[in-house]
């Protein structure tokens, strides 16, 4: 045996008693969980028939998929294989970190519980959900619907709630896709963590007045009924808080914090008016502004689990710390302080909060992104996990193992191979078939439906997004212009002679092989997937682009186009030299991380 891990195990065992197992939470974010093949209560619309598989489906179109920061359709079977996974592995703990569903709708959110209720009673595992901005969309049920279903013949399908006006011209009707509130998606899914149940060894809310010495499951019960979890955002503005935290195992306390925060628009109108409400897509920013008793509450809760020896581990939807590896400011000095999501980078006073609180590891999502992020105040450490999204490059979960309250080990399983993530093609052969006919669109690629893994699927997904929205959406118009299809080889020889690479004894000519649509392309990479994009980049290119780095960063040049190349290489730099975000152990007691 190799003598590292034998000191490790070794370790392990002196820090746990032999009979207890180091504990394992699988961290599954942003699902977006869609039925495919659900159906409407109040209508018999089951979808358009598979030619493939003969079954009526309920999807979105390929179109619309490929200019969302998400898939709709086939997340769907990386989610059954996640879980699969999951069961496979022993774990029955499962942690979801928000925008488990499309956007509440109620059809998908039934869809969730029965399968959620499937692995539940076939495996054992016990679901722990927290809310994200998607689920619910805002604090009360409202109308809502989608242009971009797919029909029959291959054009887009419009579904809607009743009193929902979308712009397609066919349409179905049904109050399913209305985006539920809170009080729904607490009545369907109270389950999975968001009511107590008699196996827990403690349960509690933000709201609840009880402590652990004094903890039973009838007073628990009590207080996680839907009007005793609200609290006031504005003056006169009540909204639900569905926080809470559990004890699934002995020792272990999951703290499930509600980070949505829904502020109304108009202070004159009737606080029970759904669509007065802004969305809760900036997260934590505004938790400091209009929920602080989060914060309070944060806070008792880390001094009553260290009083009685529980290890807190928080998860929530929204990042505590910037996720940019210290990049945000180039970022925001090269396209501007509204692009890239820069509106979701937390303010340093959150880490700050909520590492004074007590509060030591946090798990979240909402960026669909693979990162780690540290913070450190004086003697306080706050580490904070981004979960990628099972929609989005690159498909991932994490899986937390507590070996000890002040060790423990982090790993990203990527999903590669997806049972039938295929199974939707021909109906989208069907769909671009149509799309064809309409000379004002502008095609999505066709060689996506020759991918033949989930993990090529969803490459390709980010390939399409990054040329068919994030190019013309994120960067400046002139330096598109000017990048073109400039190669590596001209970008090396805007700032070097080729005397000086001849002296330096460098191949300019090897730098061909790729263009700045690659270099972007690469960027969006790394800052998906932090270092698992090294996976999908030629490893002779990465060396290239560190010379360039180096090249660029040394550029004295004044030209306006260069300098824009310059903070190209350095957010690159930047976004591809973060900390580990693949498999790593924390040190609470050392204050560090270690790549493993």
């Amino acid at each position: 045996m190799n003598k590292g891990i034998f000191s490790f195990l070794m370790l392990a065992c002196s820090l746990f008693p032999a009979q207890q197992k180091p504990v394992q939470i699988a961290f599954l974010s942003d699902v977006h969980f869609q039925d495919l093949y659900g159906s409407f209560s109040d209508q018999g619309f089951k979808g358009i028939t598979n030619p493939k598989t003969g079954k009526p489906t309920i999807l979105r179109t390929m179109d619309s998929q490929l200019h969302s920061t998400r898939i709709f359709n086939e997340n769907y079977f990386a989610f059954l294989k996640a879980l699969d996974d999951i069961a496979a592995k022993g774990i029955t703990i499962v942690a979801m970190p928000g925008d488990f569903s499309d956007d509440g709708q109620a059809y998908n959110i039934r869809g969730l519980h029965r399968i959620l209720d499937q692995y539940y009673k076939k495996y054992g595992i016990n679901f722990y959900l927290t809310t994200g901005n998607h689920d619910p969309v805002g604090p009360f049920r409202q109308e809502a619907g989608k242009d971009d279903f797919l029909g029959e013949d291959g054009n887009p399908l419009g579904i809607y709630s009743r009193e929902y006006r979308g712009k397609a011209n066919r349409k179905i009707i049904t109050g399913d896709i209305a985006e539920s509130g809170y009080l729904e998606i607490l009545h369907e899914l109270k389950d999975f963590g968001f009511y107590p149940k008699k196996e827990n060894l403690f349960w509690s809310t933000p709201f609840s007045s009880g402590s652990v010495e004094n903890y039973s499951y009838e007073q628990a019960l009590a207080n996680a009924g839907y009007d005793k979890r609200k609290y006031e955002v504005t003056k006169g503005f009540y909204v639900p808080d569905l926080s809470y935290v559990v004890e699934p195992v002995k020792g272990v306390w999951l703290l499930a914090i509600d980070g949505n925060i829904y502020i109304p628009k108009n202070l004159s109108e009737n606080p029970g008016n759904p669509s007065n409400y802004k969305g809760a897509g900036i997260g934590y920013n505004n938790v400091l502004t209009h929920k602080k008793h989060l914060i309070d509450w944060v806070k008792r809760i880390t001094s009553e689990a260290k009083r009685n020896g529980k290890t807190v581990i928080a998860f929530t939807h929204y990042p505590m710390i910037d996720f940019n590896d210290g990049a945000t400011g180039e970022i925001k000095k090269l396209l501007g302080g509204k692009k890239w999501q820069l509106e979701r980078v937390p303010d340093e006073e959150v880490a700050q909060a909520f590492a004074e609180a007590g509060l030591a590891v946090h798990f979240a999502g909402h960026m669909h992104i693979n990162d780690t992020g540290i913070k450190k105040f004086k003697e306080k450490m706050l580490v904070n996990i981004q979960v990628p999204s099972l929609a989005a490059y690159l498909p991932a979960y994490k899986i937390l193992t507590i070996q000890s309250p002040d060790r423990m080990e982090v790993t990203t399983e990527v999903l590669h191979d997806v049972p039938n993530f295929n199974e939707l093609f021909p109906l989208y052969e069907k769909e671009y078939q149509a799309l064809q006919k309409d000379k004002t669109k502008i095609l999505w690629n066709k060689d996506i439906l020759k991918t033949k893994s989930y993990r090529d699927f969803m490459l390709f997904h980010l390939k399409e997004l990054v040329r068919l929205r994030m190019i013309p959406d994120d960067w400046p118009e002139d330096f598109i212009k000017k990048a073109g299809k400039i190669s590596g080889e001209e970008l090396l020889l805007l700032v070097q002679t080729k005397a000086q690479l001849k002296e330096k004894g460098i191949d300019a000519k090897a730098f061909r092989r790729w263009n700045v649509e690659d270099l972007l392309l690469d960027l969006y990479k790394f800052q998906s997937a932090d270092e698992l994009a090294k996976n999908d980049i030629p490893k002779e290119r990465r060396k290239q682009y560190r010379l360039l780095e180096e090249v660029y960063a040394n550029s004295r040049a004044e030209d306006p186009f260069i300098v824009q190349l310059k903070s190209v290489f350095k957010i690159f730099s930047q976004l591809s030299s973060g900390d580990p975000a693949d498999h790593f152990e924390i040190d609470l007691e050392k204050q560090e991380i270690r790549r493993l």
